[in-house]
């Protein structure tokens, strides 16, 4: 995960300063959201586009509910994009439309065609509805992908897991950008 650079013109990098500052995310009941996600995992086992979408709907209502905000859209399609280039291809895992609020989330590798990993996918979704989350209630109308906001998508992530969330640990990337330091993130082994 790499961030978006910090934006030239003043008012867009004084949202972006402020997305980067808020790391926390307060989610009033996290019990609900963790067994909703256990559902869209027991959807992805079925395999069926409309079940994962169901139940993605379920818990983006939930959440969508918790943080005051409308609901956005979903659809859960089958495999992945795939964009070749020259010197190399990318996936496209989601998407988030700020105009109809409608979050795309893919649940097929794009080459092998076999359902993704149920953390790949719940992170996916996270992702998306934090889009979501900046625009309509957090005041970030551009939504940039700032250290605060893989923050935020985290808490969420974790708290829909149900598992305990870390800090990620960033280090200063290319061109004014941050990255994730994954070797710094590797729990030691009195963490395991």
């Amino acid at each position: 995960m790499i961030t978006d650079p910090r934006p030239r013109i003043i008012a867009r990098r004084d949202e972006y300063d402020r997305s980067d500052k808020m790391a926390a995310l307060s989610i009033p009941d996290p019990n609900t959201l963790h067994a909703l996600s256990l559902k869209i995992e027991s959807a992805l086992s079925s395999e069926s586009t409309q079940q994962a979408q169901s139940t993605c709907g379920s818990l983006l209502a939930e959440a969508s509910g918790l943080f005051h905000v409308p609901r956005p859209k979903v659809r859960v399609l089958d495999a992945r994009p795939l964009r070749v280039y020259e010197t190399g291809s990318s996936e496209l895992f989601g998407d988030y439309h700020e105009g109809t609020a409608l979050i795309r989330v893919w649940m097929r590798t794009a080459i092998r065609k076999r359902v993704t990993s149920f953390g790949t996918f719940l992170s996916t979704l996270c992702h998306e509805f934090c889009h979501h989350l900046d625009i309509h209630g957090l005041g970030f109308p551009n939504t940039f992908h700032t250290r605060g906001f893989y923050e935020r998508t985290a808490v969420l992530y974790h708290c829909c897991r149900g598992t305990p969330y870390r800090r990620l640990v960033w280090r200063p990337g290319h061109r004014n950008r941050w990255t994730i330091d994954w070797v710094q993130m590797r729990p030691t082994r009195t963490q395991k």
